[in-house]
């Protein structure tokens, strides 16, 4: 296990994998206009992995790496129990604003750690 830079706790595989996915999915992200705001937004309710902006809309985007499809892949590891986490870190985040913007909840799912591989799903939570 490696140290996150500033961290106390050291980083197992599966989180390394993670954060190197969430770096995947924001530079994709911005390759395709959208200005990261914030990385990893944690709440006592859960976490948002990456705030962006495209335009005037604030974009919540949930990044899942998944290299099998044995329990159905990225797609489906976005359970409704993980979508109500992500939705309570969302209020959280618009609870410290004066005004809320136009926003939605986007998904980037990846099944291995190559931007060629990602699959953007836009407004997750207006499916």
């Amino acid at each position: 296990m490696r140290a996150e830079p500033g961290s106390r706790r050291p980083l197992g595989a599966r989180e390394g994998a993670g954060r190197e996915a969430e770096a995947i999915a924001a530079g994709f992200l911005a390759e395709r206009g959208l200005h990261i705001v914030a990385r990893n937004v944690r709440f006592r309710v859960g976490e948002i992995d990456l705030v962006a902006r495209e335009g005037d809309t604030l974009v919540f985007v949930e990044v899942r790496l998944r290299r099998s499809h044995r329990y159905g892949g990225a797609a489906a590891s976005i359970t409704p129990a993980k979508r109500a986490r992500l939705l309570r870190a969302v209020r959280g985040y618009l609870a410290g604003m004066r005004s809320y913007p136009n926003c939605r909840i986007d998904a980037v799912l990846l099944d291995r750690l190559d931007p060629g591989s990602i699959e953007w799903v836009r407004d997750i939570a207006g499916e």
